[in-house]
Formats: C-alpha cells, sequence, structure tokens
C-alpha cells in the first residue's frame, strides 16, 4: 500500500517535537543526601592521619527532640553530604573515637606542666592553655620543644593556646627571652599609627607566637569600653562600638591570613562590670543595648571568618536572671541564631569564682548550655563529671558529636590536623 502524502508530511512535522523529547535531561537524584558517593568526601584533608577512621560513609545524626535544635547543627552537616571537605574529614575522624576521646576533645585547659604528657594519654585533651608563669625562666628552644612534646603525646594534634592581647595582658612576650618589649595594647597602637600599626602588630604577633608551635590566641578583645573606671577599659580598644567593630574585623582578618586561630571575647559584652576571676558580676542593661552596641564588634568578627567566640561569667539579666553567660541556654541562643555563628564556642575558665559560687557541675551545665570547648584548670574533676551525666542520660552523645565535629573542623582549618 502507498503511504499516503498528507501523512509523510504529518510525520515530518512530529519529527522535531519526537527528537527534542529524546534528549529532556531527566532529574538526577545523586545530588541527594541519600544517594550521594562517598568519593568526594575522602578528599577532605591533605594527607592522612594515623587515627584516621574506616572511610565509611558516617552520618552524624542530631536530635529535633530538644528546644531550639536547629542551632545543635550549627557549623556541622551530615560528613555524608560531601557539602563541606573538613566536615567530611570531621566525620570520618570522629567515627573512629571512643565517647572518652570525645569528651576529651573538649577540653581547653591550663597546662600542668610537670603532667602534660600523662594528661593527654589519661584524659584525650584537646588543647592546653599556657600562662605567664609557663614562660618564666624558659627560653624559645625550650617552649618549642615542650610544645613539640606535647604534640607527638597527643593522637589528635592539640590547640595550644596563650592569652597575648597585649598591653595588660602579655602572657610571654613581658619576658625578655622570648621579646625586647611586651606588644603594646590595641589602644597606644592605634594612637600611634592606627589601623596599619594594628594590622603590622598582628602580623608579628601571630608569626612570634606560631614560631613557638602556638596555634590559638585568645584575642581579640570585642568589649566596648569607654569608661577608664572599667575593669576591661585597658584591655579594650577603649572606642565606640563601630570603632572597636573595626578593630576587630581588621584583627580577625590578620589572623586568619596569617593562619592562627582567633577567639572573640567576652560575649556578650563586658560592659562595666567587675572582675569575674574574684567573684559574680550581674549586668542589669537592656537588651536593647546589647543589640545597638556590644553586640557589634562580635558580629564584625564573625563576618570577618572569627573561628571562636568565648563567653563571660557575667550574669547577663536581659537574657537569662538566673544564669551565668558562660552557662546560659539563652545567651548561646543569642550567639547562634541572631549573630548566625556556627564556629567554635568556648566558656571562659569554669575554675573562676564566678562560677564556683554558682554550681558544683560546671562542666555538664556548660555543655548544656551548648558550649562546644569547655576552659578549665580542674579538668581532672570535670571531666569524670561530664563522663558520669553522659553514662546516666544527662547529656546526650549527639551534642557531644556536634561539638566534637566543630572543633575538629576548627583544627583542620588551622592547618595541625589532617
Amino acid at each position: 500500500m502507498k503511504p499516503n502524502k498528507y501523512m509523510f508530511f504529518f510525520v515530518l512535522l512530529l519529527l522535531p517535537l519526537f527528537l527534542a523529547g529524546c534528549g529532556r535531561r531527566y532529574p538526577d537524584y545523586s545530588s541527594q543526601s541519600g544517594g550521594l558517593s562517598t568519593e568526594d568526601s575522602k578528599t577532605a584533608a591533605n594527607g592522612t592521619d594515623a587515627h584516621t577512621a574506616d572511610s565509611t560513609e558516617t552520618s552524624i545524626q542530631i536530635s529535633t527532640t530538644e528546644p531550639s535544635a536547629m542551632e545543635d547543627t550549627a557549623g556541622q552537616t551530615d560528613s555524608s553530604s560531601g557539602s563541606d571537605p573538613y566536615e567530611a574529614r570531621a566525620g570520618e575522624l570522629l567515627s573512629g573515637m571512643s565517647l572518652e576521646e570525645k569528651v576529651g576533645q573538649m577540653f581547653f585547659v591550663r597546662l600542668r606542666k610537670a603532667s602534660a604528657a600523662q594528661d593527654i594519654e589519661k584524659y584525650h585533651l584537646g588543647g592546653y592553655i599556657l600562662f605567664g608563669d609557663d614562660f618564666k625562666d624558659e627560653t624559645k628552644t625550650g617552649i618549642q620543644d615542650f610544645i613539640k612534646g606535647c604534640q607527638n603525646a597527643s593522637p589528635i594534634p592539640l590547640f595550644i593556646g596563650v592569652d597575648e592581647e597585649g598591653g595588660t595582658v602579655c602572657r610571654v612576650s613581658k619576658y625578655a627571652a622570648f621579646r625586647s618589649e611586651p606588644f603594646k595594647s590595641p589602644q597606644d597602637l592605634y594612637k600611634q599609627g592606627g589601623f596599619e600599626a594594628i594590622q603590622a602588630d598582628t602580623r608579628e604577633k601571630a608569626a612570634f607566637l606560631l614560631e613557638l608551635g602556638i596555634n590559638v590566641n585568645l584575642a581579640p578583645v570585642c568589649d566596648v569600653s569607654v569608661n577608664p573606671d572599667d575593669f576591661i577599659y585597658r584591655r579594650s580598644f577603649g572606642r565606640e562600638a563601630r570603632e572597636t567593630a573595626d578593630y576587630v574585623r581588621t584583627v580577625v582578618q590578620e589572623m586568619e591570613k596569617a593562619g592562627i586561630g582567633s577567639t572573640l571575647k567576652h560575649f556578650p559584652g563586658y560592659g562595666s562590670n567587675a572582675d569575674t576571676h574574684t567573684g559574680s558580676a550581674v549586668d542589669t542593661r537592656d537588651y536593647k543595648q546589647f543589640v545597638q552596641s556590644d553586640f557589634l564588634p562580635f558580629e564584625a568578627g564573625i563576618e570577618a571568618g572569627a573561628d571562636s567566640v568565648l563567653v563571660s561569667h557575667n550574669i547577663v539579666t536581659s537574657m537569662d536572671e538566673k544564669h551565668p553567660a558562660s552557662l546560659s541556654r539563652a545567651v548561646h541562643d543569642k550567639l547562634r541564631e541572631s549573630l548566625n555563628f556556627k564556629g567554635v564556642i568556648m566558656t571562659d575558665d569554669l575554675s573562676m569564682d564566678a562560677i564556683k559560687e554558682s554550681t558544683s557541675d560546671a562542666a555538664v551545665q556548660a555543655i548544656a548550655a551548648r558550649n562546644d570547648l569547655l576552659v578549665a584548670t580542674d579538668f581532672d574533676v570535670q571531666i569524670p563529671a561530664v563522663l558520669d551525666a553522659l553514662n546516666s542520660g544527662n547529656l546526650k552523645e549527639e551534642q557531644i558529636d556536634a561539638s566534637v565535629i566543630r572543633i575538629l573542623v576548627w583544627k583542620l582549618k588551622l592547618g595541625i590536623l589532617q
């Protein structure tokens, strides 16, 4: 039978539509969390670590039954998603850690020089903070060798931290064996040479500390103070909030370029409060004051890429009338949600008098408040208390996992962990 000529033309008309349909691209669900290969996540870091866990895909599940659970996942994603190589690598490491090792990573503790290696082995510590006495009668070579010995004793490299703010707080440079003169205060630097002097000082300070093996400087001070009578004034930039924000942004950017860890302190802003080393301090200012002033330097530091935020022991009544800020879930919620901070939150030292007066289980309360890293002098008391709280169900391992992910990510970004 001869084909109908009209049918022939009809087929010609339909042919382009048919070909277009054959070339249509259908959705690729391999990019969804349920179907992603783990190959990309295996490139999380340059090199390998002797304690790398099995490369099997790891998923960190965060409880959604707790209030405000969204911020519990801030700074981390499912390690199988491959969206961040640092988080993927941190997830691999986490999967090979015991509960004791996880808890130990959450403690950034005051160094006990005589038992440093033994404490690392027993408590699996996350890091050491060195104070002035640790540098007294020491030399550069002696400190370098000591820190190397500590790092060699630790399966997971340590944070080695110090408060080298300049001015009244110089743990290292006040000793002539390390520097001919102490680092100047931010106020003095700015008077001498503006922000160029601040930048140059920050670069020099970072190189100075890194050469010794110190990878975290607990700075800059973000507190807004213009009153010379304030306890915090001499450690602050000594200017209003927006100028202080410019200072903080400048310092954090230079620290990040240098590759040394930064810490914004003392959230939510110290104000004119008394010294919490020696007792409780109650801040009765209106919350509006924090939003319009005290938060601004912290926001600037966070936007500039600050690694961590240290929370003070002040009781800030506009956020929490009962608990010191360091032990307050409400204060931490402000930091996570209002300021959108996704990095490591740490406490001020839990052995300070302001905390001793408030509680006997400071570390447990600090973790419940959503701190990631606990600064502690009495870590040999606090770490067993945290493990007991986990074994009794008062703390959840899922929350510990979320904090350790953030801590490991910070170490990976600093290049001290691979």
